[in-house]
C-alpha cells in the first residue's frame, strides 16, 4: 500500500519523433561568402497517454539566412515517455515544463547538430537553455492572458 503513495518518475523512452532538413536555395547559396543571420525558436508540449504517463516533446527550428535567402532550415521534435505518479498536482507543472525538457534536450541538440554538419555546414550548437525560466515566463504570461480576458485571476 505504501509504495502507491510514494511519487513515481521514471524515463520510459527518448526519441527522436520528428526531424527535417530543407535547403531551398542550394547549390547557388552554397557559393555565398557572406556570413548568415541565424535565428532559433524552441517550444515545449506534453500530452497525456495514459493515466500517469506523458509525451513531453521539445521542439527546435533553426533557419539560416544570407539577407532574404534560405540557406537551410532545420526543425526537429526530440520527445521522452515519462511515468509520473502520486506528486502533488501543484507540482506536476513544473516537473513535466521543467525536469523533463531538461532531460530531453541534450538529444535535441545532439541531433540538430548531427543533421546541419551531414548536410555540409559547421554544426549549429543550441546554447543551453533555463527550462524554469522559460516555464515561469509561460506561466506569467498565461496567467496576464487570462487577466487580460476578463477572467477572475486566483
Amino acid at each position: 500500500m505504501a509504495d502507491q503513495e510514494n511519487p513515481v518518475f521514471q524515463i520510459q523512452r527518448v526519441y527522436l519523433k520528428d526531424l527535417s532538413l530543407e535547403q531551398p536555395n542550394s547549390p547557388a547559396i552554397l557559393l555565398e561568402q557572406e556570413q548568415p543571420s541565424v535565428d532559433i525558436q524552441l517550444g515545449v508540449e506534453a500530452t497525456p497517454v495514459a493515466e500517469g504517463v506523458y509525451e513531453v516533446a521539445v521542439t527546435a527550428t533553426v533557419q539560416t539566412k544570407i539577407q532574404d535567402k534560405t540557406v537551410f532550415l532545420v526543425e526537429a521534435k526530440q520527445a521522452g515517455i515519462f511515468e509520473i505518479r502520486n506528486l502533488p498536482e501543484d507540482q506536476m507543472g513544473a516537473v513535466i515544463g521543467i525536469a523533463c525538457p531538461q532531460i530531453i534536450y541534450p538529444y535535441l541538440r545532439g541531433n540538430i547538430a548531427d543533421v546541419v554538419t551531414r548536410a555540409g555546414f559547421p554544426p549549429v550548437h543550441l546554447a543551453e537553455i533555463n527550462f524554469q525560466a522559460m516555464y515561469e515566463q509561460q506561466q506569467a504570461q498565461a496567467a496576464a492572458a487570462q487577466g487580460a480576458d476578463g477572467t477572475a485571476l486566483q
